[in-house]
């Protein structure tokens, strides 16, 4: 077989993923809060981007809330810009989404276009409603609050510190126990051993024991402590409540999680009503000591769409202004500024300034469509959902939302991927409502997993003591709801709810029940 180099022309079809569309399709998984980000630094990086005024209505009115659509009647329309903004704000809207839709909207599968074409915009592209209070850094806006700037919330290593400088002056100390703090975790704990501590500064074994021991007696009660029962030991010493009997109890955490009260009975050598009063001041003292200094500041879920309740019983969903951007695109300086670029570097600079900036407005205003079609047909499915509750969830994969509204698969998993719904039950991020289905017994309706979650939770809330439901017995009163489910997914759900077995809640009911009557003889 002879090799021969020769030239030859196929033709075929191919995804070409330029640039632009990468940055759409990256847009869209993006939260609000890395959505925030990105623009921020496209602001900074493109002189043609700039941040809108908040001139506008107040967002909180219903009129001026931005993009909305009602689940009954005709389904909302995310490729008709007139459905969710006037045409005046933008002249030229009409122009540059004719191809930028569908071509986002379908661009994971096999036989997707090949291209996309660019089009130019108008002189001024608006984004979004303007968002609740935002002044879009205008100098008019409030003045910053320079308290709340002078005030830092203290770490947990630099309280230790503070501690350790008065607790000790010799400089070995000092570095030993550096060391060891800075090698406790953010709850609270020693992460290194005593010997690897001691072997890696090169000091005495006994040395590092006894700075540890230093350590340990700092605030809070219970830092650097190596293990759990270590830690419980700690804070029990600190109460002045670490007698035999405690620390046999503490020795055994394994059987405290059990919950074998008889055996623990057994091991400390005590009744009924003193194990249950040494397992209460158990669980008030605090496992992760380390946690109230310096912990990351709770991250509040904020939704980008809202769904409330229509007069005619409909359901409305509208986008957060809050959590979208408003940007503007500024052809006129464009103009102003191209027409004094004497360079071909200067010209093609601003060219590229002012393709990326329609470009990121058509993406941004691309991913507020989008993020409303799904949330409008999420909010379809799941009507039973907002009307009753939990318990009537319904079975829901990405397969169904997706072709429901003419929509790629992935497409939808990027849209519901960190983004959230605020609902009069709460706000829920968009993946809750996707929940596997379990078949129902002869012949009914498939049932949500998450609604038979919350009917095992319900089932379990509602034992008495003498009536306290097995596996089994769960599986039974679930079959005779209609829910046909094997007693292994009822084991995987409990465990997941951290509901103990029936023996450990059977034990819990008989402790209590044998603390309360002892209470009743005393008096």
């Amino acid at each position: 077989m002879s090799l021969v180099q020769r030239l030859e022309v196929r033709q075929g079809q191919a995804l070409v993923m330029t640039p632009q569309l990468l940055q759409a399709i990256k847009l869209l998984q993006l939260s609000h809060l890395d959505l925030a980000a990105y623009v921020e630094t496209e602001l900074e990086r493109n002189p043609l981007l700039e941040r809108a005024e908040a001139d506008g209505p107040a967002t909180g009115d219903a009129d001026a809330a931005g993009p909305s659509s009602e689940t009954s009647g005709e389904p909302f329309d995310a490729s008709d810009p007139d459905s969710w903004q006037p045409p005046e704000l933008n002249p030229s809207r009409g122009e540059i989404d004719t191809d930028f839709d569908a071509r986002l909207d379908n661009v994971f599968p096999d036989d997707a276009p090949t291209q996309v074409q660019e089009s130019s915009a108008g002189d001024m592209l608006s984004l979004t409603p303007p968002p609740y209070g935002s002044s879009g850094g205008s100098f008019d806006s409030e003045a910053p609050d320079f308290e709340a700037a002078l005030t830092a919330e203290i770490s947990l290593r630099d309280h230790l510190v503070g501690q350790l400088e008065l607790a000790t002056r010799d400089p070995v100390e000092r570095l030993i126990g550096g060391f060891l703090i800075d090698a406790v975790d953010e709850a609270g704990y020693l992460r290194e051993t005593v010997e690897g501590v001691a072997q890696r500064l090169g000091a005495d074994a006994d040395t590092v024991a006894r700075v540890l021991t230093q350590v340990q007696s700092f605030d809070p009660p219970g830092i650097a402590a190596r293990d759990l029962a270590e830690c419980l030991a700690i804070q029990l010493r600190e109460r002045d409540r670490y007698d035999p009997a405690m620390q046999a109890l503490v020795s055994r955490l394994d059987l405290v999680a059990k919950r074998d009260f008889t055996a623990l009975r057994r091991l400390c050598g005590v009744d009924d009503e003193d194990l249950v009063e040494m397992l209460g001041e158990i669980r008030r003292l605090d496992p992760k000591p380390g946690r109230a200094f310096g912990s990351s500041a709770v991250e509040v879920l904020i939704p980008d769409v809202f769904v409330r309740a229509a007069p005619d019983g409909s359901w409305l969903v509208e986008l957060n202004g809050e959590a979208l951007p408003r940007v503007l695109v500024n052809q006129s300086y464009y103009a102003r500024v191209v027409r004094g670029a004497s360079a071909e570097g200067d010209k093609a600079f601003l060219s590229e300034a002012l393709q990326n900036a329609n470009w990121l407005t058509r993406s941004l205003e691309q991913r507020a469509r989008t993020i409303l079609k799904v949330a409008t047909e999420i909010v379809r499915q799941q009507d039973g959902f907002f009307v009753h509750g939990v318990t009537h969830l319904r079975p829901l994969n990405l397969k169904t939302v997706a072709e429901a509204i003419g929509m790629h698969e992935s497409t939808v998993s990027r849209v519901t991927s960190n983004k959230a719904i605020g609902t009069s039950r709460g706000t829920l991020e968009m993946k809750y409502f996707f929940t596997a289905a379990i078949p129902g017994a002869a012949g009914m309706a498939a049932h949500s997993s998450e609604a038979v979650r919350h009917r095992i939770k319900q089932l379990v809330d509602g034992e008495t003591p003498d009536d306290v439901l097995s596996d089994d017995a769960l599986v039974q009163k679930l079959r005779s709801e209609g829910v046909d489910i094997a007693r292994r997914t009822v084991a995987k759900y409990r465990e997941s709810l951290r509901i103990p077995s029936s023996i450990e809640r059977r034990r819990e009911h008989y402790a209590h029940g044998t603390a309360h009557h002892g209470a009743l003889a005393l008096r």
